[in-house]
């Protein structure tokens, strides 16, 4: 499956679960973990765990077994990692403090002596 159809079949089970917020960030040449990092909310502890597991379901189904998950059993941050999609799904509040979207979608830094050589 290319990576794009994977990330494609995450998105629509998101959506066929009725997860909230979904947020695709491609992060390539940001990290070396994954390609494209998705963050969706789910209005409750038994919601969370039925989106990471049926997400988890359908990638198996589709040939792309998950490498892991983690969280399902307290169900307030659950992620499942497909090499190159990793799917967090979160409560509201947790996806809140932890800010993901805003960690992974800010400007890389550039080094001043790097930007100045540019320049020169």
């Amino acid at each position: 499956m290319q990576l794009e159809q994977l990330r494609d079949l995450v998105v629509e089970t998101l959506n066929d679960m009725k997860a909230r917020d979904i947020e695709v960030m491609d992060v390539r040449g940001k990290t070396a973990v994954t390609d494209y990092m998705i963050v969706a909310s789910g209005t409750s502890d038994r919601h969370v765990k039925a989106i990471a597991e049926t997400v988890a379901f359908r990638a198996k189904d589709a040939g792309e077994a998950p490498l892991g998950t983690e969280g399902l059993a307290e169900g307030e941050w659950a992620l499942v990692d497909l090499n190159g999609v990793v799917l967090h799904v979160m409560l509201p509040r947790v996806r809140d403090f932890y800010s993901l979207e805003r960690l992974w979608s800010a400007p890389v830094a550039v080094p001043r002596t790097l930007s100045n050589a540019a320049h020169a």
